[in-house]
């Protein structure tokens, strides 16, 4: 049985003449856009109507992507996908129905998230839709993960040719590709941009480096989170991105090279179906990373303690336990 939502887009993007995804980043590019409007416009009326709508529209671009995880089996990512959707129809009626009504320290922070969230993603899309940009990450996170495992002593590696994945018409070396490298017009396939990786005696090592093998994603959030702080100066802005970014790129050579190493000492590893790659990926990297995610938000809370209260403003009173939201913690330069 076919996801309704899904089908009816495609539906609706053929009859435009767009493929699929082309509709879904459309409807991502205006939820983000209108979201960072909402966010520099937060004193005019109109604001809170664009929020709602940017809300609703990201949701619906997030939760599109779940079909994708369902192929490829990665539980994690399908339940936060598929939560998308309602989520962003509930900040929506907030933003729409409810503003007026919160609590003035709530609704700040609630713009916050707004800016948090665009600037996050607006990045994010900007180097996905920049070949150039979007292969050099790539390379950095294929060389990174390479370098780490003969550091370790772990083997020796070579990185291949970067490759492409088109949609549906297999793969291509990169110089053999006629795209344009400064604007993404074409669709690829799931793959993107890619570069193989081999042992030093040319034996491929069945694993491959794509854009989300590069943390760039947890990178972006933080950014998102940091940059979005308006009452704090930039000087404290700067030495929490200084903290985050470089951090998470080296915990993230760590989790790749760790992936190609397990997968490649345990091929034959089997758990309920489950190859070392699948687990590893999809579940124990997952977890770590979530987990290392949580460790460096506490760090930052101390730098930052107004990143602490903009969370905890948003949360449900009844859940926000002992600590108060509304505590007045130092914010000096």
């Amino acid at each position: 049985m076919q996801e309704p939502i899904g089908v009816a887009l495609g539906t609706l993007a053929e009859s435009i003449g767009l493929t699929g995804e082309g509709l879904r980043l459309v409807i991502g590019l205006l939820g983000m856009s209108l979201l960072a409007i909402s966010f520099a416009k937060s004193s005019e009326p109109i604001a809170n109507r664009l929020a709602a709508a940017g809300w609703f529209l990201l949701g619906l671009f997030i939760y599109l992507l779940s079909e994708y995880y369902v192929k490829i089996g990665d539980p994690v990512l399908i339940l936060m996908t598929a939560a998308a959707l309602p989520g962003g129809a509930l900040l929506a009626y907030i933003e729409a129905a409810r503003h007026d009504s919160l609590a003035p320290e709530t609704s700040e922070s609630l713009i916050w998230f707004r800016g948090m969230v665009a600037w996050s993603m607006i990045p994010y899309h900007v180097v996905y839709s920049i070949p150039y940009l979007n292969i050099a990450f790539v390379m950095l996170t294929a060389h990174s993960a390479e370098w780490m495992l003969e550091f370790a002593g772990l083997g020796a590696y070579t990185m291949g040719e970067v490759m492409v994945d088109l949609h549906g018409a297999g793969e291509v070396p990169l110089s053999e590709w006629d795209g344009n490298m400064w604007v993404l017009t074409q669709p690829l396939g799931d793959g993107g941009f890619f570069i193989p990786m081999y042992h030093a005696t040319g034996e491929e090592v069945n694993i491959g480096f794509i854009l989300s093998c590069s943390g760039l994603q947890s990178m972006i959030i933080f950014v998102g989170a940091i940059v979005a702080l308006q009452t704090v100066s930039w000087n404290r802005r700067l030495r929490g991105l200084l903290i985050s970014v470089p951090t998470i790129h080296i915990l993230n050579t760590f989790r790749n090279a760790g992936i190609v190493w397990l997968s490649d000492t345990y091929q034959t590893w089997q758990f309920m179906g489950l190859s070392m790659f699948d687990f590893a990926h999809s579940y124990a990297a997952k977890v770590a990373s979530l987990f290392a995610m949580f460790l460096m938000a506490i760090a930052l809370f101390d730098l930052l303690p107004e990143l602490h209260r903009n969370i905890l403003r948003l949360l449900p009173r009844q859940l926000r336990g002992n600590a108060s939201a509304d505590s007045s913690a130092s914010s000096s330069n």
